[in-house]
């Protein structure tokens, strides 16, 4: 098990609207995902889509390292390793401690105005919806099943109800789509 922690010299991309990524220092306060228009959304070509599709999922990757690490760095401080599985029983279990460091971070981490805020990961769950159906307001109903069957694979993942801020996540991405199939329905008319 590696453990690298967060560190101030750790660069993380900031995905913007038109799939571009730019480096800038890990959890500072101006690397935010910045939603894009809807009309940035439907000029894109599929290469742009494509581009973002991958800007997404390697923000998501280093992202999800970041946050891998900073769970690790707290559970070793405690004598504790873990396959996966057990990780997830062991946060569950909530039979442990963090230092202030750690839950500070955590908190930012989480808060509405945080990387991974229901804000800031509805916006990107429905970014990347939009990307894979090539911004068709049409297959927005294939994306919302997408959307719902991977929070219940990561429900199966985590081994039982996952938590508030996850079904919060979920009703506001369900509602970012529906707002963007109902705005091609709107313009139809």
């Amino acid at each position: 098990m590696d453990v690298k922690g967060i560190t101030a010299n750790t660069y993380i991309p900031s995905v913007k609207a038109a799939g571009k990524v730019s480096e800038k220092p890990a959890y500072a306060d101006a690397d935010v995902y910045e939603k894009s228009s809807n009309a940035a959304d439907t000029a894109r070509t599929p290469e742009q889509n494509a581009a973002l599709i991958k800007a997404l999922k390697a923000d998501a990757e280093k992202r999800g390292e970041q946050l891998r690490n900073l769970v690790e760095k707290m559970m070793l401080s405690q004598g504790k390793t873990f396959d996966a599985a057990g990780m997830w029983s062991f946060l569950q279990s909530k039979e442990y401690t963090v230092d202030a460091e750690t839950a500070k971070q955590a908190q930012a981490d989480i808060a509405e105005d945080g990387y991974w805020g229901i804000e800031q990961t509805s916006d990107r769950l429905v970014s990347f919806a939009k990307a894979l159906a090539g911004n068709n307001p049409e297959k927005a109903d294939e994306m919302m099943e997408a959307v719902k069957t991977g929070f219940e694979q990561a429900t199966k993942a985590w081994g039982g109800k996952l938590p508030d801020i996850s079904q919060k996540t979920l009703d506001a991405t369900l509602k970012k789509l529906n707002d963007w199939k109902g705005s091609s329905s709107d313009a139809a008319k």
